[in-house]
C-alpha cells in the first residue's frame, strides 16, 4: 500500500497526488545554478523513495521533511535549503488568511460544521451568526498567531484538545461561581446603570437573571447561582403583606385569617418569582447567541435562619419544572437550562426526614424531565474538607480555597481554562507495554502543561474592564478601573484544568481487558493517581490552581476516537466503536446494573474529586418512580455527584412525542411530520457515557443486566 491521502495543516484530508512534489522541488530548482539542481531522474527516485517508506495517511510535515532529508542526502544543500524557504512562503500564503470560505458558507446556511458544532445555537439566525462569524476568525487566530507550533501540531493529531478556541483571541475565563450574595446585599451595576438591593422577592428574580444574561455575554463557560439566597427576600415579602394587611384588617380578621391571606398573596408572587427565572433564562439571548448557560444550585442549608423559605422556593422550582414550558406549537418541552443540582443531605435523603416531601419531588422532576443532579453532601464533605458547595455551570468543582481569615471560599470564584489529555493514544502507541505507556504519558502531559500555561497567559494582565460585571460590580470581585485581575489567578483562587478521556480503552490495550476487571482497575487507579499527582506537582511550582477533572466530553469522544481511527486504523473495543468512553465511566456495552456502575465508579471520585458525575441508564424513567427513589438513596449513601440519563425524544416542529426514526440516508426525522431539521427535535441517545443535550447516535440501547462487575 502507497500513500493514499495526505493531512493538511488544516487536519483536512486530500488525495495524494505525486504531482504536486514534482512541482514544488523544480520551483526549487529555479533558484539556484544548475549544477545544484536535481535532475528529473533525481526528483523521481526522491518521490519513489518516498512512496516506498510511508504508507496510508500521512501528514504533510513528515512528506516535506522526508523530501528535505533526502536533498541534504544526496549532497544537495543549496537545493534543499530554496526547498525550506519555498516551505517558508507558502506557510505565509496560507497564514494570510483562512477564514473567507467557513464564514461565507455560515451566513449562506451551509456550513454543517460550524452550523452543529454547539446544539444550543441555531446557526440560521442573524445574532448566531454573528457570534459564530467570530469563532471562525478566533479559531484562525488561535492557530495562526497565538498557540505555539507545538501545540497546534498536538491539537491537530488528537494528542491533546485545546478547548475553546473559538473564544481564546479574547482574556476571557471558562466557568464561574457568581457571587449572588454579595451583589443582591451590595448591589451591583448593569449597562452603566446602578441595580440596587431588591426588596421583594419577584424583584430578587428580576435581578437575578438580568445577572445571569449579562454574566453569560461576558465568559464563554456555565455559570451557577445558589438558589438559597432568596430566601431573605421571600422573607421580606412575607413581613412586608403581614405588616400591610394586619394595618388593614387589623381590627376586623384574626391573626390565623390574616396568616391566610399573607400564605396566599407570597404563594402568588413565589410563583411568578420563580416563573420569571425560568422564563426569562429560556427567552434571553445572550451576546454569544444563545440562552444563557446556568446551574441553578438547590440545597438546604439547616445554619440557614430562614430554611424553610428555601424549601418553598426548592419546591416552587421542582413544580413548575415538572410541568415546563410550551414551545412555539404549544407543546411542553424541556430546554437545556436552567440546569438543576439537588443536594442530598440527612435532612432530605428519604429517610422519613422532614424534607423528603422535597425529595420525592426530585423524583418525579428526575422522571418527567432527567433533572436535577444530585450531590451527596455526606460524600462531598468526606472528600472535600467538610464542605458542600456548587458545581460551576459546566458541572465542574472549584478546589477548596480560604481567605485570609481562615473561612472557606466557593462564590465569586472561576476556572481560567482546559486541555483535555487522550489517554487511549497513549495506550495505542505504548502497544500493551504497561511501563512505556507511562513514560510517553509523562511526556504527553509536558505538553499539557505547556497548553494550559497558554491559557493562564492570555489571562495575566487582563484590566478590569473587560468585563464590569464580574471584575469590578461584584459577581467575581470588586477590582478599580484599569486594575489587574492578576491576583485571581495566583495562590489557587481559581483553577486551571487538565481533563482527561477514555480510561476503558486504555485498559483494554495494556490490560487486555475493561478497567472492571481486578487488573484493569489497578491500571486504571494508577492513570488518574498519575494524573492528579501531575497537577498537584505543577500548583506547587507555579502557585496556579490545577485541577484534574474529568471531560464533559461534548464532541470529544469522538473527535479523538476518529482521529486515531485514521491514523491506527480499526483497533477492536478501542477504534472501532466510533467513540471513546468518557473519563473513568464504565462502557455502556459493559452489562453492569445502576448500583454496580455507580458502586464502581464512585472510587475514581475520590481521586478526580474536582470533577466526577457519574450517571446511570434508565428506561422508561416516568414508570420507574420507585427505582429512582432506590437510586437516590444509594446515591447519598455511596457517591458524591451523580445523575440520570435516559432516551427523550420529541418533534418542535409538530410536538410528536415518540422515538424519532433514522431514515433511509440516515437522518433523524419525525414519523409523524417528516422533519429533519435536527435544531427543531430533541434526540438524546446516551449509549456511550457523553453527556451532552442532544447525542444523535444510530446505535440502541442495550438492557441492563443484573451482572455486578468486581469492586473493590
Amino acid at each position: 500500500m502507497t500513500i493514499k491521502k495526505v493531512i493538511k495543516r488544516n487536519g483536512s484530508e486530500v488525495p495524494y497526488d505525486s504531482e504536486k512534489i514534482r512541482i514544488a522541488i523544480q520551483k526549487a530548482n529555479n533558484e539556484v545554478p544548475e549544477k545544484e539542481q536535481a535532475s528529473d531522474f533525481v526528483i523521481s527516485e526522491i518521490i519513489r523513495s518516498l512512496e516506498l517508506s510511508k504508507k496510508g495517511i500521512v501528514p504533510i510535515e513528515e512528506i516535506q521533511d522526508f523530501i528535505e532529508k533526502q536533498l541534504i542526502e544526496m549532497h544537495k544543500p543549496e537545493l534543499a535549503k530554496k526547498y525550506i524557504i519555498y516551505r517558508f512562503q507558502r506557510a505565509l500564503v496560507r497564514k494570510a488568511n483562512t477564514t473567507d470560505d467557513s464564514i461565507l458558507t455560515l451566513i449562506a446556511n451551509n456550513n454543517k460544521e460550524v452550523g452543529q458544532e454547539n446544539s444550543n445555537k441555531d446557526s440560521a439566525i442573524a445574532s448566531t451568526q454573528r457570534d459564530l462569524i467570530a469563532w471562525e476568525v478566533s479559531k484562525d487566530i488561535t492557530r495562526r498567531m497565538l498557540l505555539p507550533e507545538d501545540i497546534r501540531k498536538a491539537h491537530d493529531e488528537g494528542v491533546i484538545h485545546f478547548h475553546d478556541m473559538d473564544y481564546f483571541v479574547q482574556p476571557i475565563f471558562n466557568c464561574c461561581l457568581v457571587n449572588i450574595k454579595d451583589m443582591f446585599e451590595n448591589g451591583t451595576v448593569m449597562n452603566g446603570k446602578l441595580v440596587e438591593t431588591p426588596k421583594s422577592f419577584q424583584v430578587a428574580c428580576t435581578v437575578l437573571t438580568q445577572i445571569i444574561a449579562s454574566v453569560a455575554s461576558s465568559q464563554y463557560g456555565g455559570q451557577s447561582v445558589n438558589i438559597k439566597h432568596l430566601w431573605k427576600y421571600l422573607h421580606n415579602t412575607k413581613e412586608k403583606y403581614r405588616r400591610k394587611y394586619k394595618e388593614q384588617f387589623g381590627n376586623e380578621f384574626t391573626e390565623e385569617q390574616i396568616e391566610k391571606l399573607v400564605k396566599s398573596r407570597v404563594q402568588d408572587e413565589l410563583s411568578s418569582g420563580i416563573q420569571t427565572i425560568q422564563y426569562q433564562i429560556n427567552t434571553l439571548m445572550t451576546t454569544n447567541g444563545q440562552s444563557p448557560f446556568v446551574t441553578l444550585f438547590l440545597e438546604l442549608d439547616e445554619k440557614d435562619p430562614y430554611i424553610e423559605e428555601t424549601a418553598e422556593i426548592i419546591e416552587e422550582l421542582f413544580k413548575q419544572r415538572i410541568q415546563w414550558i410550551k414551545n412555539e406549537v404549544g407543546v411542553y418541552v424541556t430546554p437545556a437550562f436552567p440546569k438543576l443540582v439537588y443536594v442530598l443531605d440527612e435532612h432530605n435523603c428519604l429517610k422519613w426526614w422532614k424534607y423528603d416531601y422535597l425529595t420525592k419531588l426530585a423524583a418525579k422532576c428526575s422522571a418527567k424531565r432527567m433533572y436535577p443532579d444530585y450531590i451527596s453532601a455526606k460524600k462531598m464533605r468526606e472528600i472535600e474538607c467538610g464542605n458542600v458547595f456548587a458545581p460551576m455551570g459546566c458541572r465542574s468543582f472549584l478546589s477548596p480555597w480560604k481567605d485570609e481569615n481562615g473561612n472557606y471560599k466557593f462564590e465569586g470564584r472561576f476556572n481560567q481554562g482546559v486541555v483535555t489529555i487522550n489517554i487511549p493514544q497513549v495506550a495505542i502507541l505504548a502497544d500493551h507495554d504497561e511501563k512505556k505507556f507511562f513514560e510517553i504519558l509523562d511526556d504527553r502531559l509536558k505538553i499539557c502543561f505547556k497548553a494550559l500555561m497558554c491559557r493562564h497567559e492570555r489571562l495575566k494582565g487582563t484590566p478590569s474592564d473587560i468585563s464590569p460585571i464580574h471584575w469590578q460590580y461584584g459577581a467575581i470581585a470588586r477590582l478599580k478601573k484599569w486594575e489587574t485581575i492578576d491576583k485571581y489567578l495566583y495562590g489557587w483562587y481559581s483553577t486551571i484544568s487538565l481533563w482527561y478521556i477514555g480510561l476503558y480503552e486504555a485498559s483494554v490495550l495494556i490490560t487486555w481487558g475493561p478497567h472492571t476487571t481486578p487488573e484493569g482497575e489497578r491500571f486504571a487507579l494508577k492513570v488518574i493517581q498519575t494524573l492528579k499527582d501531575a497537577t498537584l506537582k505543577w500548583r506547587e511550582e507555579t502557585n496556579i490552581g490545577f485541577a484534574l477533572y474529568w471531560t464533559p466530553a461534548e464532541s470529544l469522544c469522538y473527535r479523538f476516537a476518529k482521529i486515531d481511527r485514521k491514523r491506527f486504523g480499526e483497533i477492536k473495543d478501542v477504534t472501532d466503536k466510533g467513540y471513546y468512553t468518557n473519563s473513568y465511566h464504565v462502557d455502556v456495552r459493559e452489562h453492569i446494573d445502576a448500583i454496580a456502575k455507580l458502586a464502581f465508579e464512585s472510587q475514581f471520585q475520590k481521586i478526580s474529586s474536582w470533577w466526577a458525575i457519574s450517571y446511570v441508564e434508565m428506561p422508561n424513567m416516568q414508570k420507574n418512580l420507585p427505582a429512582i427513589e432506590s437510586l437516590i438513596k444509594f446515591m447519598y449513601d455511596n457517591i458524591m455527584y451523580a445523575e440520570f440519563n435516559t432516551k427523550s425524544d420529541y418533534c418542535h416542529v409538530c410536538g410528536y412525542d415518540g422515538e424519532i426514526i433514522v431514515n433511509e440516508n440516515s437522518e433523524w426525522e419525525c414519523p409523524q411530520c417528516h422533519n429533519k431539521d435536527q435544531r427543531k427535535m430533541n434526540v438524546t441517545r446516551r449509549t456511550c457515557g457523553y453527556l451532552g443535550e442532544n447525542f444523535w447516535n444510530l446505535g440502541k440501547t442495550k438492557e441492563i443486566s443484573k451482572r455486578v462487575l468486581h469492586v473493590s
